[in-house]
Formats: C-alpha cells, sequence, structure tokens
C-alpha cells in the first residue's frame, strides 16, 4: 500500500466516498428497483450526488488529498438544493409551483422515506456530512 493512504486525510476521504456512494445507489434503487419518479428538485440533487461517487472514487484510488477543491462546491451546492428542498417540504417556506405535487412524482408520500425519514432531510444530511469530511480533508492536509 502506498503511503499516501497512511495520511490523516485518507479516512475522511473514505468516508466521503462511501456516503456518496450509498447515497448514490440509493437513489438509483428507488428510482429503478421501487419504481419512485424523483421529483424535480431530487433531480437537481442528484446532478450533484452522482459525480461525488465517482469523482470521490478516483481521488481515494489515487489517494488524492486535493479532491477538496472541485468536490466541496459540488456538495455544498448539492445540500444547499437539498436544505431549499427540506423547507419546502416542511412548509417552512412556500413556492408558486410546488416541485412534489400530485400533477408529478411526490416526495411528500409515504413510500418516499426512509426509517420514517423524508429524502430530502436524508439528501441534506448526506451533503452535510460529505461537505465536513472534506473540509476535515482540506485541514489535515494544510497543516
Amino acid at each position: 500500500m502506498s503511503t499516501s493512504h497512511h495520511s490523516p486525510a485518507w479516512t475522511p476521504l473514505l468516508l466521503a466516498w462511501l456516503l456518496a456512494l450509498f447515497a448514490t445507489l440509493a437513489a438509483l434503487f428507488i428510482g429503478e428497483i421501487m419504481g419512485q419518479a424523483p421529483c424535480v428538485l431530487c433531480w437537481f440533487q442528484r446532478i450533484f450526488m452522482f459525480p461525488l461517487a465517482l469523482i470521490l472514487a478516483v481521488a481515494c484510488y489515487r489517494a488524492d488529498f486535493t479532491v477538496w477543491h472541485y468536490a466541496l462546491p459540488l456538495s455544498i451546492i448539492g445540500g444547499l438544493i437539498a436544505l431549499g428542498h427540506s423547507l419546502l417540504y416542511f412548509d417552512i417556506i412556500s413556492q408558486r409551483i410546488q416541485p412534489c405535487s400530485a400533477s408529478g412524482p411526490s416526495c411528500t408520500d409515504a413510500n418516499m422515506t426512509i426509517l420514517g425519514l423524508p429524502l430530502p432531510l436524508l439528501a441534506l444530511a448526506t451533503f452535510a456530512l460529505i461537505s465536513i469530511l472534506l473540509l476535515i480533508v482540506r485541514r489535515r492536509t494544510l497543516q
């Protein structure tokens, strides 16, 4: 094994990738196996999560601890979309055109929860955790 895999930044990088991989596989399972079509905001969140799974996998393989430069913006933007989606889901903010509506796919359906938690909230937590882990990678590599 390369000595770079013994870096203090290795574990948070690996954990960030595992979170992104799990979220990507879960989204594909929900859409392709369960047949639940994502709403518009879920699609936007996927646009930012799916590349994270690939980028972080390559970074783990190459022990590239500078990945936070380009992965962190993806995670933060995806997290902001998930935050907005969560605020809409819990009716904290309102929007004239609801992304989760009866006329299309809806995240408000009881089938769209995991362990009793709504998907927008789970996406927000996942993006937040990935962002925190990438900030840890950043801190450990800049020391």
